[in-house]
């Protein structure tokens, strides 16, 4: 068993969120990564892809889930799987929202126009 305590909780700031890994590779996790997404309110964030399942429940505010040309609008309590080679945007309503994210710890990144796959920082 590994136990991850608060105080070695990474943090990741974008120019559109924070990312608080709880759990990943590099935080005692081998297959899967945890994370908390709080994203500001209003704040877009870019078209990309992911080359796996990605799950989000929502915690607090709403977001508007850009899914293949389909927009959903998910709020606090509701669960989000957003399926792997799907091109997404993720859009935060009035208050903003925070999530938390699991995904398997060897997820990589692209949006549509670079094409490079990268693992983001809170994944790894």
């Amino acid at each position: 068993m590994t136990l991850v305590r608060h105080a070695e909780s990474r943090r990741s700031e974008t120019p559109n969120a924070v990312m608080t890994t709880l759990a990943s590779p590099t935080l005692g996790s081998a297959r899967s990564s945890l994370w908390r997404t709080e994203v500001r309110p209003g704040v877009q964030g870019p078209v990309h892809l992911f080359d796996v399942e990605q799950i989000w429940t929502f915690l607090a505010g709403e977001a508007a889930i850009e899914l293949d040309g389909e927009t959903f609008t998910a709020g606090p309590g509701d669960t989000a799987v957003l399926p792997a080679h799907t091109t997404r945007r993720l859009t935060a309503g009035p208050q903003g929202y925070t999530a938390i994210v699991t995904a398997p710890a060897d997820a990589h990144a692209w949006t549509p126009d670079a094409g490079n796959k990268v693992t983001p920082p809170w994944i790894a």
